[in-house]
């Protein structure tokens, strides 16, 4: 009976003590393709991606219900970082759904003009992004009027406020209503409401630490189960003290006893298997405390992803070749920077195409053999198998003329017209392939497909390609796995070399761009083509990742397209309409959304880049 009463009472003063309107709300996942196709077109940072915010802990003065409910605490609130633009992962401030969806798009108008930094005065550095907003984008006078108006009226019909708070309260008002009249607020208690129509500061940054005894100073490592965990939000980190420095007493409390003992880092067991209700329990902290240890799981993830021996490992062809990298902070390349060391896949055995895949080779074959370079006539020709009848006629009045050539063109001949084309494909074999792209396909396991069928089908076109994987461990270890190059004809041997292929390491995208570029540049042909298939973002174990990874990544295709080459890419990252238009550009990548469709699209779309598509 208490429970059933408990459960009546926690709904009747949760919707009582209830902010917002949820038949109205709309959801960033739903938004935020129209809202980054917004932020690019406005000029915004095209490097910048649109992420969910975490709910922040926010001192308001809250009603009585709300206190009763314990609501009311925590707030998803909008900001600008450095490499991203948070916004609420879902709005229901507004009755309306049209007006929600505006919100969303004020809050990105906002951000293209601002800075990563705000100033101290929260209040007025708003103000003034409004009055920029509207001059620069007069269009949105209206939007904002409307959504000012009655986020005012909601305001002022849901709150009573204590006199204090409701003084500062209406600054804030006067302040939506009006942003030309610069004002500052009142003190009073606590903070202010939060004001869903303006960027606040970024969250509070994790305090630097020296590192732990198991770090080498340089590389950030991941969890050591090989499973990565990621949340839509951004959680907000603090770290505690080692407990290495042995200066730390414990209380505790037994009933009525204390005592006190020091704390003693005794290296316990750890139980390997994951907490099911780990990232539940995450998603409800305001913070995550980390703390360095000497027994993390990232130390036994150095030893899984260590280096084989020579043995085992694939076999280098040469010592490797030096090439920069870009440092977006500093903008300017690293000279020497990655080493890309080309390898054989080691015991790769000659062997046929497999069972599997022949129907759709063979199909595929008789399309591309279509498609061969044709084998003409050329008239008018100095020497040739055939007389030509009509430059034979023309020779013989131009005599009469007087007008006759002493070196008539009076022959046919057979010949092949080329296509002036280079292929290059290159493979990410990252360690991430080797996760299940559906319920019975590797994603390696389709990369290898796919280049077993692409293959066949470029052969049959007698089209000019080459083949290449890559993966990396940190910049002076960027392997890059010959499969096939340009001088050797399409054969069994690199049936079995594909075969061979396993998940490496980590992507380190830029440097193996910058190898194939270097490959392509030697080709003569026309049209270069580089098509790259990927299942994920760069990244590598030290600073390569995020915005930096991305930057020297979108550099490497910018020096690509400067050196005459078409890149393009391939990918069944789910995520990847975020980033890619702004690494290879609009209509320059192709989203698979079903992995095991891609051995059979793939083909098709070489059909299009190369225009001879049906």
């Amino acid at each position: 009976m208490e429970e059933a009463v408990g459960i009546r009472w926690h709904k009747l003063i949760t919707r009582l003590a209830g902010n917002g309107f949820p038949a109205a709300q709309i959801h960033l996942d739903d938004e935020g393709p129209r809202l980054a196709m917004v932020f690019r077109a406005l000029s915004g940072d095209p490097g910048l991606t649109i992420k969910a915010s975490t709910e922040r802990s926010i001192n308001t003065w809250r009603p009585l219900a709300h206190r009763l409910a314990g609501t009311g605490r925590r707030h998803a609130l909008a900001w600008r970082e450095a490499d991203a633009l948070r916004v609420p992962e879902s709005l229901a401030v507004f009755p309306d759904k049209r007006m929600n969806r505006d919100l969303y798009l004020w809050l990105t108008a906002m951000a293209s003009l601002a800075e990563s930094d705000t100033s101290d005065d929260w209040l007025q550095a708003n103000q003034q992004l409004v009055l920029k907003t509207l001059a620069a984008y007069p269009g949105l006078t209206g939007l904002y009027q409307r959504l000012a108006e009655c986020l005012v009226d909601i305001r002022r019909a849901q709150r009573k406020l204590p006199a204090i708070q409701a003084a500062r309260e209406a600054v804030l008002q006067a302040a939506l209503l009006t942003p030309d009249n610069l004002s500052r607020l009142p003190a009073a208690p606590g903070e202010p409401w939060p004001v869903p129509l303006w960027l606040y500061p970024r969250a509070e940054e994790v305090r630097s630490i020296p590192s732990a005894a198991n770090d080498d100073g340089k590389d950030g490592e991941s969890n050591g189960n090989g499973k990565v965990r990621q949340s839509k939000q951004r959680k907000q980190g603090r770290y505690i003290d080692d407990p290495n420095k042995r200066n730390g007493l414990m209380i505790f409390r037994l009933e009525s006893l204390f005592s006190w003992s020091e704390f003693v880092p005794v290296d316990r067991c750890e139980d390997d298997q994951d907490d099911d209700d780990a990232e539940r329990i995450a998603e409800d902290l305001d913070y995550l405390t980390l703390s360095r240890n000497p027994s993390t799981s990232a130390s036994r993830i150095k030893l899984d992803m260590d280096l084989p021996s020579a043995s085992e490992d694939d076999i280098p062809l040469t010592d490797g070749c030096l090439f920069p990298e870009w440092d977006w902070k500093q903008q300017q390349l690293k000279d020497n920077h990655c080493r890309v060391i080309p390898m054989l896949p080691r015991n790769a055995e000659p062997a046929p195409m497999p069972e599997r895949l022949g129907a759709l080779a063979n199909s595929l074959r008789q399309r591309f053999e279509g498609l061969r370079p044709q084998r003409v006539w050329e008239k008018r020709q100095p020497s040739g198998a055939l007389l030509d009848l009509d430059a034979c006629l023309h020779h013989a009045a131009q005599v009469r003329r007087g007008r006759a050539s002493s070196h008539p063109a009076l022959w046919r001949r057979e010949t092949a017209r080329h296509r002036d084309l280079s292929c290059l494909v290159l493979a990410d074999l990252s360690l991430s392939t080797e996760a299940w792209a559906d319920n019975t396909h590797q994603v390696i396991e389709v990369i290898r497909d796919s280049l077993h069928l692409l293959g066949e089908a470029l052969d049959a076109g007698q089209d000019d390609f080459a083949m290449y994987g890559f993966s990396s461990r940190r910049r002076d270890h960027v392997r890059f796995n010959l499969i096939k190059n340009f001088a050797e004809p399409w054969s069994e041997a690199i049936h079995g070399r594909i075969k061979a292929l396993k998940p490496g390491y980590y992507t380190r995208m830029g440097a193996a761009i910058r190898q194939a570029t270097d490959i392509l540049k030697d080709k003569p042909a026309e049209q270069r083509l580089l098509l790259l298939l990927t299942d994920g973002k760069p990244n590598d174990l030290d600073v390569y990742e995020g915005r930096y990874g991305m930057e020297d990544t979108r550099q490497a295709l910018l020096e690509a397209r400067q050196a005459g080459i078409q890149p393009f890419c391939v990918t069944i990252d789910q995520q990847a309409a975020d980033y890619l238009p702004y690494l290879f550009g609009q209509q320059r990548y192709q989203l698979i959304h079903q992995a095991a469709e891609l051995p059979s699209l793939l083909p098709k779309l070489y059909l299009l880049l190369t225009g001879r598509a049906n």
